[in-house]
């Protein structure tokens, strides 16, 4: 037995069952999380995003080509029944079918939805599984929620969730209490992610998750990243012409400015840690969430890339700017936008994983 299933073995149960498609040098896939479908109303924090998800989805995604897949937690079944969910957004569950058209269309079970697992009725049905293992090449990418890797009963069995359930239903929601989600607790984010990570380098597969609403790019969190891109810039700035080195300087000056703002808010924590590696491997990406304030981020595959893209509503939010001069896409007259906050080949990715991990 090798170590990575003496210390998940969950998720290398996930691995060894999940439902693999195989990626073409054509293939484009969405991926898509946390979308917390409520019923419409105004405790629905899908509600703020819904249009933009759909307009992105039909307006871009879909005449582009790509295939769809949904990340777990796409309803939000602790505080609304699925009936109230379906029936208010019917057109939507439609549009997302639409997507098998173009290649594939699949929902992975996340735990805020689990309770739809041999539910025939679910209008998903069909579409439903544990997770996905996107196949390139010899190469794995394995997308699945990312609560499976918790230690909290409760988040991962759904019949245990059921008190859960009553209890933001039926008591939290009713007084305003707010939903003590992972997401909200950033040490057991970080224990997930830290297991997810430790468990994707030692069965050397990519995982793409959900589940803690933080975008992750090739396991970099945003304080990560920013450290990453300060010190890429130092070197940088060592080869350039006289002219180049007042852009990189203002580069790094806006840089540290977002830098120090994660450190006023509390964003420490990362998986770029000397606790426990001191080497970033690129095993572990997350799709973030679809009830951002500001926009949601979302993965995409095109061939031989993947990237993590931002879309938003009106002018760019600061909290997601990007340094790599790529200009905004805009959606028609919809207002909607989309940039690309990260880029990498696939290539890239493997073999960094499989020389340091």
């Amino acid at each position: 037995m090798s170590l990575h299933q003496k210390k998940h073995p969950n998720l290398e149960r996930i691995l060894d069952h999940a439902r693999t498609v195989s990626l073409e040098k054509s293939s484009k896939v969405l991926i898509l999380s946390d979308l917390h479908i409520g019923n419409g109303g105004r405790r629905d924090e899908f509600r703020r995003n819904a249009d933009l998800v759909s307009s992105m989805l039909s307006g871009y995604y879909h005449p582009e080509g790509y295939s769809l897949l949904l990340n777990g937690d796409i309803e939000e079944l602790f505080k609304f029944p699925l009936d109230g969910i379906t029936s208010e957004w019917g057109d939507l569950y439609t549009l997302f079918r639409s997507f098998q058209k173009n290649g594939f269309f699949w929902k992975t079970v996340g735990n805020h939805d689990a309770e739809l697992t041999g539910n025939r009725s679910y209008p998903l049905a069909s579409h439903l599984v544990d997770a996905i293992k996107l196949q390139y090449g010899e190469e794995s990418l394995l997308v699945f929620h990312g609560h499976q890797a918790s230690v909290l009963f409760w988040e991962t069995y759904p019949l245990f969730s059921r008190a859960v359930v009553f209890f933001l239903r039926y008591i939290a929601k009713p007084v305003g209490i707010r939903n003590f989600s992972i997401a909200y607790n950033s040490r057991r984010r970080f224990a997930i992610e830290k297991s997810i990570y430790e468990f994707s380098n030692q069965a050397k597969v990519v995982s793409i998750i959900g589940h803690t609403h933080r975008p992750l790019f090739e396991s970099l969190s945003k304080v990560d990243y920013l450290n990453y891109r300060i010190e890429e810039l130092c070197r940088a700035y060592c080869n350039a012409e006289a002219e180049e080195k007042a852009g990189i300087e203002l580069k790094i000056a806006g840089l540290k400015g977002e830098l120090e703002a994660c450190y006023r808010e509390g964003k420490r924590i990362g998986l770029r840690s000397g606790l426990y590696n001191n080497i970033t491997i690129p095993s572990v990406f997350n799709s973030g969430c679809a009830i951002g304030k500001r926009g949601i981020t979302a993965l995409e595959i095109e061939g031989d890339r993947i990237r993590l893209v931002y879309w938003y509503n009106g002018k760019q939010s600061r909290k997601f700017k990007s340094d790599r001069d790529n200009s905004a896409y805009e959606l028609g007259d919809t207002g909607y936008s989309r940039i690309v906050l990260n880029e990498d080949s696939l290539d890239y990715v493997f073999s960094r994983l499989h020389l340091l991990a």
